[in-house]
């Protein structure tokens, strides 16, 4: 389906109507496009008048060591190697509206969630989540099934996911041989899974 940004916008406008907090999902396979898309739609609201902030997944991402001990490192990115109980818990706590809410996010170069690093206040009207697995219709992801009030689907084609991530594991400078290994061995089985086992989206981006 062929939307812009501003589209998107405005049809979430339309679809918020009086409510005071509206939560957008923005989920789809790693390398899929998921926060320069979620970046640019908060903009495209707030340039409509409205307030909007992006909420990601990926600071909740378990850390190093417990991965370690949990024999899951190399899975990193996996449903299973994610705090799924803590990022209900946020959201929860987001959907209710009554307070701000400080929430993790992922330094990518240093593999680590920082906590208590972005703000969602109370007055924030749109909350933009985005992440892998929010649509997974896969215990414990399911348990997410109702907290949005809209959800967005990216799905490009394989070849445009390979050809992105072994772009991103190369300027983090990885080896060609270990970004192989990173792309082929994780995230394309992690994006198969996002693919197959995703709950309906309101609308399916596919580049």
């Amino acid at each position: 389906m062929t939307m812009t940004t501003e589209d998107i916008a405005r049809t979430l406008i339309d679809r918020a109507g009086e409510k005071r907090r509206f939560i957008v999902a923005i989920a789809g396979p790693p390398g899929a496009g998921k926060s320069t898309t979620a970046s640019e739609l908060a903009t495209a609201l707030k340039t409509l008048g409205e307030s909007a902030e992006v909420l990601p997944m990926d600071g909740f991402h378990m850390d190093n060591d417990v991965l370690r001990e949990k024999v899951l490192l190399s899975r990193k990115g996996a449903p299973e190697t994610f705090d799924v109980r803590g990022f209900l818990d946020i959201i929860r706590a987001v959907r209710l509206a009554e307070a701000e809410v400080l929430v993790p996010v992922f330094d990518r170069s240093r593999e680590l969630a920082i906590a208590a690093a972005r703000i969602i206040d109370v007055s924030t009207r749109f909350v933009l989540v985005e992440g892998n697995y929010l649509l997974l219709d896969r215990a414990p992801w399911s348990s997410l099934e109702g907290q949005f009030d809209y959800a967005i689907l990216i799905s490009p084609s394989v070849a445009t996911l390979e050809e992105r991530l072994m772009e991103r594991w190369r300027g983090y400078g990885l080896s060609e041989e270990a970004a192989r290994a990173k792309t082929e061995d994780n995230d394309l089985r992690n994006g198969a899974l996002v693919r197959n086992q995703c709950r309906g989206a309101d609308i399916i981006l596919t580049d």
